[in-house]
């Protein structure tokens, strides 16, 4: 039996809201040495922290279906074109991946990118949705930059940016400091959303929640609420346009 690339949670409502999690998971497949301390799997450059526990409750107490990786981003990022060098990092915030130098790229992209992204869209195909959320998370701080990231969340947009625009004022009408198009943007790092959205003309959010926000159980329910809240209402207010 193969390796679980992905996985779905939540019933599919046609026409409605669902979320997608490329860096859900810090699961490093048997057979695979990434040559790394131990402790580094549960940090940032794995995983995007507690982003997996906000999708299931989205899921489960909003109604938005998630398709969530259950591949460590070290071993294959699925926010990166194939061709991109880094879908198979050598380095990550100032980390040496040893066992990704060499590494045989060509079957990691058929292993992990090309059936995580073929399932991704037949569950985007299925689910005709109004609206994707993209839900990853960042950093307080970056080990190799001190700049500070005083956002507690933040989206990202390449060319269409309807959806963000009108999540970015209902996130700052709840109190929080948003960031747009920052700390990083979606015209570099935009993959997935302009695989399975931009080119299909379909609404999404890119959402960057700060990791000490959701980091515990109370933290992860807040959000889920928070960003339930705001996509439905996104959803509402595309439907004026």
């Amino acid at each position: 039996m193969g390796e679980i690339v992905f996985r779905h949670i939540g019933d599919i409502r046609p026409e409605g809201i669902v979320c997608v999690a490329d860096h859900a998971s810090n699961n490093v497949p048997g057979g695979i040495d990434l040559g790394i301390d131990p402790a580094l799997i549960h940090e940032h450059i794995a995983i995007d922290i507690g982003v997996e526990a906000v999708a299931e409750r989205l899921a489960r107490d909003h109604g938005i279906p998630a398709h969530l990786a259950c591949v460590s981003r070290l071993v294959c990022d699925f926010n990166r074109l194939e061709s991109d060098p880094a879908v198979v990092p050598e380095r990550s915030d100032g980390h040496l991946i040893p066992g990704n130098v060499g590494a045989e790229v060509e079957q990691r992209l058929a292993a992990y990118h090309r059936p995580y992204h073929e399932a991704l869209g037949a569950f985007i195909a299925e689910a005709r949705p109004r609206l994707i959320l993209s839900l990853h998370s960042f950093t307080p701080a970056l080990r190799s930059c001190d700049k500070p990231r005083p956002w507690e969340v933040a989206l990202l947009y390449n060319r269409d940016e309807r959806a963000a625009r009108h999540a970015i004022r209902e996130f700052a009408a709840a109190g929080l400091t948003v960031g747009d198009n920052e700390p990083y943007s979606g015209r570099d790092l935009n993959a997935t959303m302009d695989r399975h959205a931009e080119t299909s003309g379909i609404p999404y959010c890119a959402i960057e929640v700060r990791q000490d926000q959701i980091d515990n159980e109370a933290g992860q329910v807040r959000w889920a609420r928070l960003i339930g809240e705001v996509a439905h209402r996104v959803v509402v207010a595309l439907d004026e346009q």
